[in-house]
């Protein structure tokens, strides 16, 4: 049985619901580009708000990471990862989560208890020592010399300066043909972190005091591709059957022996399978050379670029062949990949093909630089990537193909100058976090609802909502729409709105099946992604949507609504920036 079902399975048998994945891209949460974590979907209820499916919890999660990007290409490293989670929100606490983290590892995965060692939250000066983890763990088999306790940069998790908190213990797998060692050393790279979970029992306010939480919840997280990968007894994550089929069609296309060219062969299965799920998620997210559409574009032509280390022919459709096999492979746990296959395909060739024509102006662009140099400066060499996106890797093998030197160094000064302001940028256009929901953040969340509703009226019935994304600055909302809105089609659904407003309507929420919600006309952004129960917010008479929330209480709370920009977004797919003011 699949890894996912079998930890599916154990936790349903010990009275947890299972909740669907969210999308990679994350609904109204500005804070990241793309879902980073299990746990992140839930955070509204993690940080006390009541969920429909009640308080035991557990899931397979898609999540995407790519602030480590240049790592991919070793045996653990992935941008796209799954993570298997079970929560507890305010039900049981450390010795059931801690016990039923080793049944499961021990009893039913058949992991050697002489395999495992674990690290438990050391304390500070506000919070405790956890010595009723370590005493669970005591109780269950593990000996004294394989607990280690360490300190809030490796055992504690906050989401963000301040809010809920509290220390976590994590399990090690000693993953070698060597000898177990009789005691744990967190530094030893033979022991690697197979499962995290996470204690929430504090609060930690603004000024660093530290409370203790009426309600205790816990977190906790498992990487399928790990996990999988000690379970198959290999130390390689891409000789694990999660990889393996793909790993072998990249061979059959290019010709080549994984042996002999493992680095580009990751390459090529990681960012193509990450691809896949960026384009195959709802949120309609293509290449392009802003936010995720950038990170796409990354991904896609770094692939292609390693293809082409591999001597495939990228007038071959061999990326449909690894696409098609990886939207076969997951199509039974996301469906949606099914659903826009079509999209997926398309979208990767597109890329390609430009991505073709771009690396045969860049090299055009490379004879005419390089000519009657015999060394190629590092403002030379990133020029030629961030204008032309060459890699340093293919400067550095064009370079020796004419007999240069390229100076590696003052290229990695401009390339570490490019990336801390790439971080700086990012930061100020994601603050805010993930510790909660500001005012106006609030007011903006009840505003695309109106919005979403006056464009039924003004563009038509048909006109659906395809994403939306909110900021402490702006709201963004993609819709559904085959043309470009006309002055007096914006001018109507912002004065609507506003009517709305104005009008003082209450804000009512309520609990109920989905079946019921969708009789009652309540709009869902992908209706099949909600559990069985669902929480329905109403405008007045105006607005009915499956949501999340949070919510102003009354309309005349979410001041005056103005229209800032109308553009394309995706084919079909049109977007409305706007902001409210007081």
């Amino acid at each position: 049985m699949n890894l996912k079902d079998l930890y599916i399975n154990y936790f349903v048998g010990k009275g947890h619901k299972q909740i669907p994945s969210a999308p990679v891209v994350p609904e109204n949460d500005a804070s990241v580009l793309f879902n980073t974590a299990g746990m992140q979907p839930l955070i509204p209820y993690l940080m006390g708000k009541e969920h429909p499916y009640g308080n035991r919890l557990c899931d397979y999660q898609k999540c995407i990471r790519t602030n480590d990007l240049d790592e991919v290409g070793d045996t653990t490293h992935h941008t796209f990862f799954e993570m298997l989670g079970n929560w507890s929100l305010g039900d049981y606490f450390k010795e059931e989560s801690i016990s039923y983290s080793f049944e499961f590892l021990t009893k039913v995965l058949n992991i050697p208890v002489e395999r495992l060692a674990v690290t438990v939250y050391e304390g500070d000066d506000k919070i405790p020592r956890d010595e009723v983890s370590a005493s669970v763990w005591k109780k269950l088999g593990i000996s004294e010399n394989r607990i280690v306790y360490l300190d809030a940069s490796h055992n504690f998790w906050i989401a963000g300066e301040s809010g809920p908190c509290g220390g976590d213990t994590e399990i090690f797998y000693f993953r070698s043909e060597e000898e177990v060692p009789d005691t744990f050393d967190p530094e030893d790279d033979r022991w690697v972190e197979i499962w995290n979970n996470v204690f929430m029992e504090y609060y930690k306010d603004a000024d660093g005091n530290v409370t203790e939480l009426p309600k205790k919840n816990v977190d906790t997280g498992m990487g399928v591709e790990r996990t999988a990968a000690i379970l198959e007894g290999v130390n390689d994550n891409y000789l694990s059957s999660i990889w393996i089929d793909v790993i072998k069609k990249i061979e059959e296309i290019s010709h080549l022996k994984y042996d002999d060219n493992k680095k580009s062969m990751r390459i090529v299965a990681d960012h193509i399978r990450t691809a896949v799920f960026i384009l195959g998620d709802n949120a309609h997210v293509v290449p392009s050379n802003t936010d995720r559409g950038y990170i796409l574009r990354r991904l896609i032509r770094r692939a292609i670029r390693h293809a082409r280390y591999l001597n495939i022919d990228n007038n071959s459709n061999w990326e449909e062949e690894i696409a098609s096999l990886i939207i076969d492979k997951y199509s039974k746990y996301y469906n949606e990949l099914l659903d826009n296959k079509s999209i997926i395909i398309e979208e990767l060739k597109k890329e390609k093909d430009k991505f073709n024509h771009t690396l045969e102006k860049g090299l055009r662009v490379f004879e005419k630089e390089t000519s009657g140099l015999s060394e190629i400066s590092g403002e030379l060499a990133f020029k030629l990537y961030d204008t032309f996106g060459f890699p340093i890797e293919l400067t550095i093998e064009e370079a020796e193909n004419r007999g240069l030197s390229v100076d590696v160094n003052g290229f990695n000064e401009k390339f570490k100058a490019h990336q801390e302001l790439s971080r700086t940028a990012s930061k100020g256009m994601f603050k805010g976090g993930l510790a909660g929901d500001s005012e106006i953040e609030t007011r903006y969340h009840t505003a695309t609802h109106l919005l979403n509703a006056a464009l039924k009226i003004v563009v038509g019935p048909n006109c659906h909502q395809m994403g939306s994304n909110i900021t402490d600055e702006r709201m963004r909302f993609d819709f559904t729409c085959d043309h470009k809105l006309s002055d007096e089609e914006k001018q109507k659904t912002e004065d609507l709105v506003n009517k709305w407003i104005n009008e003082g309507l209450d804000v009512t929420v309520r609990q109920m099946p989905k079946e019921e919600a969708v009789r009652l006309g309540a709009e869902a952004m992908f209706i099949e992604r909600y559990p069985d129960i669902v929480t329905v917010y109403s405008v007045g008479d105006v607005s009915k949507e499956i949501c999340m929330g949070p919510h102003v209480k009354n309309s005349k709370e979410v001041g005056k609504f103005k229209i800032i920009k109308e553009e394309a977004s995706s084919a079909g797919v049109r977007r409305i920036k706007a902001i409210v003011e007081d």
